[in-house]
């Protein structure tokens, strides 16, 4: 009889890529996929640990399964991920919820097979953080899509910004040697998929712990050259390692996308230096003229944290100033969640909730203005897209993606999904646009 598990990940997209490893790890073991918990002999959540909603959810969605598993007794039940790497958070899982099978941690990948095989014949939760399985290069991995897929080319952070976890939970940077990542790529170009997106919690520091001084814009060069590749992508840039370099090849590079995503996190030099971001203000602008004076057509994205310990007033609208003269294509913005262990935990917080909640709306009010307005230019215009397939709002409406990451719904007779068309916008939205297919002729615009 076959066996059956159901996986739900959290967080960010090196979860979703760890994902597809853990899936194909399982399906390897026997396992069929099931789209739903009842029907598993095993659960495994995925977590992440950067924000403390996510961790809530766990939490949750683990209160939830105790019933199940009084019902199935041999159900395994495993957490995985950035929250079980913490010790803390482990030992809080175990004696929270007895019932767990295992708590496997960021660096367990390449035992999951066996764990699980222990954890089926054992009744007490088996927990493993142990770093010095961090290795993970050649690992299977169960691509969710048919003509994208992600590609991490480093692991880890050394950055160490004071609010954040994630130096804990990933470990320090690993870079994936450039040899691994080409063939990997090229690979996935033989099997079809047309887009790849880059990985890594800081992709600007690929190749600083490589023999050669191998840098990420050569990296991008050389799978700008493989065959039947259409798009390439990447995140995320730490702004102090974007180098001159990058931008250029962004620019020469017609299978790169044009879009950076740069996080900025505040525009208070205050603020910044108490986060350990090791930039100014003055510096990420200048960053931001930079890439759109070289490359026509950008689009700039990125994060900004609302409520950080100590900030005030002034702090918060040279935020929004930033956000004026930045003119992001879209910023996602988030209340500051304190993580433990981590610098900036030790803070005081001086704010109220209801305090940090109207900053993030006004915040929320100004970028949304300047990415309706940022999104009137292309009114008119015509823009390829990726098709990703049916709209999750309507049936009879296609969805894609711009090379600067836009959305853009439009009518087709025909399932387009994976094909590359072009699309006229005729209607401007501030979070997406809606589009026709275009049937004239092309006419090929080098970059």
């Amino acid at each position: 009889m076959t066996k059956k598990y159901h996986l739900i990940t959290l967080g960010c997209q090196m979860n979703e890529h760890d994902s597809e490893v853990i899936s194909a790890l399982v399906e390897n073991m026997g396992y069929l996929a099931v789209q739903t918990p009842d029907d598993a002999d095993l659960i495994i959540i995925n977590t992440c640990a950067v924000r403390k909603k996510p961790e809530d959810k766990v939490a949750s969605l683990l209160g939830k399964f105790a019933a199940l598993k009084i019902e199935k007794p041999d159900l395994i039940i495993a957490v995985g991920g950035g929250m079980s790497q913490q010790e803390d958070a482990a030992k809080y899982l175990k004696n929270r919820f007895p019932y767990l099978d295992l708590i496997f941690g960021t660096h367990a990948l390449s035992r999951l097979p066996d764990l699980i095989n222990e954890a089926g014949s054992r009744r007490n939760t088996i927990i493993e953080i142990d770093e010095s399985y961090a290795d993970r290069e050649g690992l299977p991995v169960a691509h969710s899509g048919g003509f994208k897929a992600w590609l991490p080319v480093i692991y880890g952070c050394d950055n160490y910004c004071s609010y954040c976890i994630v130096p804990y939970v990933r470990g320090r940077e690993r870079s994936r040697a450039m040899t691994d990542i080409i063939a990997e790529a090229g690979k996935l170009a033989s099997q079809g998929y047309i887009e790849l997106t880059l990985l890594g919690q800081n992709v600007n520091s690929y190749g600083q712990d490589l023999p050669g001084q191998v840098t990420f814009s050569e990296l991008l060069a050389e799978l700008n050259q493989i065959e039947g590749l259409e798009r390439i992508r990447f995140m995320t840039s730490h702004p102090k390692d974007l180098s001159t370099d990058l931008i250029e090849t962004v620019k020469n590079g017609e299978k790169i996308c044009e879009h950076f995503h740069l996080p900025v996190q505040s525009g208070s030099n205050r603020i910044l230096e108490a986060m350990n971001r090791r930039y100014t203000r003055e510096h990420y602008l200048e960053l931001v003229n930079s890439i759109n004076r070289n490359v026509p057509g950008v689009s700039i994205t990125s994060d900004i944290i609302v409520g950080f310990p100590g900030e005030e007033e002034e702090d918060f609208l040279s935020t929004v100033d930033l956000l004026e003269k930045a003119r992001f294509d879209n910023a996602f913005s988030f209340l500051y969640s304190p993580r433990i262990n981590t610098a900036a935990s030790e803070l005081a917080d001086t704010l109220t909730h209801a305090e940090k909640e109207n900053r993030l709306q006004r915040l929320n009010q100004v970028q949304h203005r300047i990415s309706k307005e940022i999104n009137e230019n292309l009114a008119g215009q015509t823009v390829e897209l990726l098709v990703e397939g049916e709209s999750k709002a309507n049936s009879e409406i296609q969805s894609g993606r711009t090379r600067t990451n836009k959305l853009v719904h439009f009518k087709s007779n025909k399932d387009l999904t994976g094909k590359l068309v072009r699309v006229k916008i005729t209607e401007v939205r501030t979070w997406n646009l809606i589009g026709e297919i275009d049937h004239a002729p092309w006419q090929f615009q080098p970059k």
